[in-house]
């Protein structure tokens, strides 16, 4: 392609070293589509006849098709995705292939692609983030009124109930969806046009040839437009932050399914054993989750490593942005969907997580506030309490079967009434709290909100 300037061959290993299409042929739908509208935007011009058009079309049509039943031969020769699609296009119909590059360079060509890619695989993660959220919403509606203790610093603190801890999930993931929709805004501006850096004197449509594909505006200035990657930094962010979720709901199952919690039993289908030990039932997908968001951070440490001292505008550095991104969606797309099917068949050990949050000291804070409700103040009743925790430790009595009154005047004979589970539930009843009646609300919320 740039056979003018240069004398000699481009060495074997150079090639080698900077070909792409290994990895970015992926891009092919949408670089066809790109170029289909380019062209169109040509024969407005008057740079293309309609019978031209209509061949280059046609071509790119039957490219299309050849590459999506495997009957393409890509080359590294040609490099990337661009070359080897104008390279058969021009083959196959001669001269008007020649001019599909007209006003336009691979620069703004791949940023449009690479945004068009960007702008399908948002869609495609977010039907996913809904259907591991409604995963989890139904697993937290059959388990609502569970109680299960909850924990600070890997302590038990307070009751909760496993439909308010997987609760706690479903916001996360509305979080990420919004976070991709907002991204998708900035992914879905058109850079077609801008040139290899300063736009062309051959003038095209841009806003036509955004609206062709789907964009909702165009790039205002042609080196920004070539040089941004920012969008693409962006979403393996997100993506990273969406691992970070999935990391943490899988160490919460990882201790759940242990013997020493209980709390919950995976399927065989989404379990291992070992090799040696024939008891073990590993939850091999929850530790792959959690290691595989170590990936998903080194994607967008590795992009933003590779952009942090670019000048404007292109420089060959930016092909390293694709195979992070690459990566990140393929990654995240098979981790969202396992996870979806592993909360399905999960089971709660009901009888466990009782047994685990029947422990009087779960009340500890609803004893203080006993106190505080008698007139105590609260760092005076925080005390009180803790001196009553010390002596059931001490005396290895359980904090409800202790004499308080014993321990101070302030306590009453009512004062064992606040070691009622589901009273101290019922109680917690401020927005955001658990109380069983609080978590089906939330659940019949989400319900209205995802339809």
């Amino acid at each position: 392609m740039w056979k003018g300037r240069f004398a000699q061959a481009t060495a074997d290993l150079v090639q080698q070293y900077g070909e792409s299409i290994s990895y970015d042929w992926r891009l092919y739908k949408h670089d066809i589509a790109g170029s289909i509208a380019h062209a169109r935007a040509q024969v407005k011009a008057g740079l293309l006849t309609n019978d031209e058009f209509q061949q280059i079309e046609t071509g790119l049509r039957e490219i299309e098709k050849d590459i999506d039943t495997g009957n393409f031969d890509f080359s590294i020769e040609l490099e990337d995705i661009h070359m080897n699609i104008e390279s058969e296009l021009t083959k196959r119909i001669g001269a008007a292939g020649g001019k599909l590059h007209t006003a336009r360079s691979r620069n703004d060509q791949v940023a449009t692609d690479t945004r068009l890619y960007c702008r399908e695989q948002i869609d495609v993660i977010s039907d996913h983030l809904i259907a591991l959220q409604t995963s989890l919403l139904d697993k937290a509606e059959e388990y609502a009124s569970a109680v299960i203790p909850g924990y600070t610093h890997l302590q038990r603190g307070q009751p909760v109930t496993v439909g308010h801890h997987l609760l706690a999930y479903v916001e996360m993931i509305a979080r990420d969806l919004a976070r991709l929709t907002d991204a998708r805004k900035r992914v879905n501006v058109s850079p077609l046009g801008s040139g290899a850096l300063a736009g062309s004197t051959i003038n095209l449509d841009r806003e036509q040839i955004a609206k062709e594909l789907g964009f909702d505006s165009i790039t205002t200035n042609s080196m920004d437009a070539i040089s941004d990657r920012d969008y693409i930094m962006e979403l393996l962010f997100d993506f990273a932050l969406i691992g970070t979720h999935l990391s943490r709901l899988s160490e919460d199952l990882i201790l759940w399914c242990s013997s020493e919690f209980g709390f919950a039993t995976l399927s065989d289908a989404h379990t291992t054993g070992s090799s040696l030990m024939p008891q073990k039932k590993n939850p091999d997908v929850c530790e792959l989750t959690r290691g595989k968001t170590g990936r998903l951070y080194g994607n967008l440490v590795s992009l933003l490593t590779s952009a942090k001292g670019l000048p404007l505008t292109y420089n060959r550095d930016l092909q390293e942005d694709k195979e992070p991104l690459f990566d990140s969606i393929d990654t995240l797309i098979i981790a969202l969907s396992v996870n979806t099917e592993m909360i399905a068949d999960m089971v709660i050990n009901v009888e466990t997580c009782e047994a685990a949050a029947s422990d009087p000291l779960l009340l500890a804070t609803d004893l203080a506030d006993y106190l505080v409700k008698n007139g105590v103040p609260f760092r005076s009743a925080h005390e009180l309490v803790g001196k009553a925790v010390a002596v059931s430790v001490e005396t290895a009595t359980p904090l409800d079967q202790l004499d308080l009154t014993k321990i101070s005047d302030h306590y009453g004979a009512d004062a064992k009434d606040v070691f009622n589970l589901q009273t101290a539930l019922a109680a917690r009843t401020n927005p955001g709290a658990p109380s069983i009646e609080n978590v089906t609300g939330q659940i019949a919320r989400w319900r209205t909100e995802m339809q």
